[in-house]
């Protein structure tokens, strides 16, 4: 699912050739697929012309449709605005000038948090990789598929410290190492080591590459380097390629396992496996940690998304006391 499909030498289906404009700016994959969501709305909202036969015009009725219409969030709106603008700004060459739209309003809601307990009794309920990767969220701030996609290189036990390679927004950046997760993790990398060799002893070993580190470094693909931290249990095909290899885990397996340990611990929060992440950045701040140093680890690009967790944390009081407490 995290592996960008294939797309013809001569591309003649209008997505295909998105695709390579897509690609031809370096944007993650992640970014593609929701740039090709947008732009299939788009087309089917107005009776799928094709989108040259449009203009500023019609992608005002459809932001205001999502608006008005559909009730969509700001971020929801946004991202369907980003991805018009880059559409005809990049691929179709018309630039869409000063747009004048019903803008979304819905407020922004606080992010659900978890209290250290609470992650604890999260944690005691998650077995083994699960579990690790779920002390790995919490510890560091990455986000699910930033753990998952981690090679065997990018953990530097001795600087400790793990870089994310190509995050969100296709960015990487250095986070910390927990000391705490030091020697699990070298476990981890024996395990996968073990493991790679006898992949190799079946004639098998490989693992996927992007295209341009392929094409660069054709034999890295079988080095223990470059195996994903976290490899599924099994081989498998890709259908697109029809290559035999071991892939990481899926994120799906491990979202599963916390929403079920979240039950069985008992905590009645709407919360997934990014709570871990809305933790993290929240126990930095309750012990002092700056807001830019926080915004770094994270990877947000606007301290502005950072700051929503300040709100969270003064949640409670704002350090008042509360008269019914008043003896």
């Amino acid at each position: 699912m995290d592996v960008p499909p294939p797309v013809p030498a001569k591309p003649m289906r209008f997505m295909d050739q998105l695709r390579v404009t897509i690609r031809s700016r370096n944007l993650a994959y992640k970014t593609e697929k929701t740039y090709l969501h947008w732009v299939r709305r788009y087309i089917h909202f107005h009776d799928r012309i094709h989108p040259a036969k449009l203009g500023a015009l019609d992608v005002e009725r459809f932001l205001s449709h999502l608006a008005v219409d559909r009730d969509s969030s700001v971020s929801t709106q946004k991202t369907a605005l980003n991805t018009l603008v880059f559409l005809y700004t990049h691929h179709l060459n018309q630039p869409l000038g000063d747009l004048q739209f019903e803008s979304a309003s819905r407020a922004k809601r606080l992010p659900t948090v978890f209290s250290h307990e609470e992650v604890v009794a999260v944690l005691a309920c998650l077995e083994e990789t699960n579990a690790l990767v779920a002390k790995l969220m919490y510890g560091t701030g990455l986000r699910i598929n930033e753990a998952l996609r981690l090679r065997i290189k990018d953990v530097d036990f001795s600087m400790q410290q793990i870089v994310v390679r190509n995050g969100k927004g296709n960015k990487d950046r250095v986070t910390m190492l927990p000391q705490t997760l030091t020697e699990p993790l070298r476990s981890q990398k024996a395990f996968v080591e073990a493991q790679h060799h006898r992949d190799l002893l079946s004639g098998f070993g490989e693992v996927y590459m992007p295209a341009a580190l392929a094409r660069k470094y054709p034999s890295a693909a079988r080095e223990l380097a470059w195996q994903y931290l976290f490899p599924a249990q099994r081989i498998s095909v890709d259908p697109r390629s029809g290559i035999k290899r071991r892939h990481h885990i899926q994120d799906q397996v491990v979202q599963r396992a916390i929403r079920r340990a979240i039950q069985t611990a008992g905590i009645h929060k709407q919360a997934n496996s990014h709570v871990l992440r809305h933790s993290f950045a929240t126990r930095l701040l309750e012990a002092g940690y700056d807001i830019r140093t926080i915004q770094k680890l994270l990877g947000h690009s606007d301290v502005r998304t950072t700051e929503i967790y300040t709100h969270v944390v003064r949640q409670g009081g704002f350090g008042v006391r509360s008269p019914v407490d008043v003896g």
